[in-house]
């Protein structure tokens, strides 16, 4: 088992209140009045006391905002084209008004944008792992940002790193490798709250296996859940703890993870096949069972090369990008069995699901193109140009805005709008 360090400071404070007991007796004083005091004359003034039907009185009505319209029935617009230092391998929204940028090897950097599609932040990935307990020389260590993903309140910030440099870290196992080639590598935790501080806001590390690529922490922000691309396996840690509890064996490069909104389930992508892998998070946690296999369902054949998948809100299906045929599909999670698909472009990669469940959208990235595709029919409603390799996508529920990452330097911000009418 292997743990996570974090520095970190708590806070707490505590008060009181008085409190008055009620039911008791109490003395009584007795006045006598003198008589030649005049008693005082009655009132002749009627003080009205309003009541619910005075007519004077008038009660708010309560009213309920009436809910956005639908995703499917509203058009996509594109309203900024970043161009930052950037090469990012993906972009993902916090929820919370941030979106992290990964920029890989290449810049060994992770870019922060805001709402108002500002650049935050730009975070060098560079660290002292011994600082962070890690047993290993004190030195300078950098990361390769892949993916993120969020803590349920968008306060944290987990970034997957395809390989480390530094002292007694060697080349890396590279895509086409085999299992166990690599050394392994690290998570790293952003603090969105130290964001534009005097330090880094890199504030726990988490060490997992041998190139970890996709991401996801469960709902309950109990789990953070990696793929290890070369390991071939799932890490689980704890957060509580922020122990390495399971390494759990999947197959040949693992990649795209979902979670169901209650935490009990959650489905992994074998991309070296066909295959979706089932895992049981209630079970995750017994780690008196040392058999990890007990854990693993499959849904088995789904296409070629399953790269990226996303759960309905509802928990019913999931739609899964298959890379090998250049398709996406959606699978009835009550049946296993696929049920629709459509051809968005060459190679679609990454897919963003919105909130309300009645739009995807997917990048296709030899095509250089962008798709919004509505989950009842599976009918492409647009597609856009992007940049050179699209790569990454993410849906930010605050601002309803579709987010971009091109390899080549570009990220789209793209807006729901209403359709132009035909008339």
């Amino acid at each position: 088992m292997f743990g996570a360090a974090a520095m970190s400071l708590v806070g707490g404070c505590a008060g009181g209140a008085n409190e008055v007991a009620l039911g008791t007796t109490l003395p009584v004083t007795t006045v006598l009045l003198v008589a030649s005091v005049p008693p005082i004359p009655p009132s002749t003034t009627t003080v009205p006391i309003p009541t619910t039907n005075d007519p004077t009185t008038t009660v708010a009505p309560t009213t309920q905002p009436p809910p956005p319209p639908r995703s499917d029935e509203l058009a996509l617009e594109q309203i900024d084209r970043l161009t930052a230092d950037l090469a990012s391998k993906s972009v993902v929204a916090s929820g919370t008004g941030y979106f992290f940028a990964q920029n890989m090897m290449y810049r060994h950097t992770i870019t922060v944008f805001g709402s108002e599609e500002q650049l935050v932040a730009t975070i060098p990935v560079t660290v002292d792992l011994a600082a962070f307990g890690i047993d290993i020389p004190s030195g300078s260590y950098q990361g390769a940002p892949v993916e993120a993903a969020f803590s349920p309140d968008g306060r944290y910030g987990y970034v997957s790193n395809y390989q480390m440099y530094g002292p007694g870290f060697g080349g890396g196992a590279g895509d086409n490798c085999n299992r166990g080639e690599g050394q392994n590598s690290y998570v790293y935790r952003v603090d969105t709250e130290l964001l534009g501080g005097s330090g880094s806001p890199i504030d726990a590390v988490y060490e997992v296996g041998s190139v970890p690529k996709y991401l996801q922490v469960t709902p309950d922000n109990r789990y953070l859940l990696v793929t290890n691309w070369c390991s071939f396996d799932l890490s689980v840690i704890d957060l509580a703890s922020g122990d390495l509890i399971r390494s759990i064996p999947l197959g040949r490069h693992p990649r795209g993870i979902a979670v169901s909104s209650d935490s009990k389930t959650a489905y992994a992508t074998v991309m070296g096949g066909s295959d979706i892998a089932i895992i049981d998070l209630e079970r995750v946690g017994d780690t008196e069972n040392d058999s990890d296999e007990l854990e693993l369902g499959w849904l088995k054949g789904v296409g070629s090369n399953p790269r990226h998948v996303v759960i309905s809100p509802d928990n019913q299906i999931l739609n899964v990008t298959l890379n090998g045929e250049g398709t996406v599909i959606k699978i009835d999670l009550a049946t296993g069995e696929v049920v629709d698909r459509v051809r968005t472009g060459t190679a679609p990669r990454s897919m963003a699901v919105a909130d309300d469940g009645h739009t995807i959208y997917v990048v296709n990235y030899e095509s250089d193109t962008m798709s919004q595709v509505r989950t009842s029919d599976f009918e492409i409603l647009q597609t856009f140009k992007t940049a050179h390799h699209p790569i990454g996508i993410t849906f930010d529920p605050q601002s309803r805005e579709v987010w971009v990452s091109a390899y080549s330097g570009v990220i789209h911000v793209y807006a729901q709008v209403e359709p132009e009418s035909d008339s």
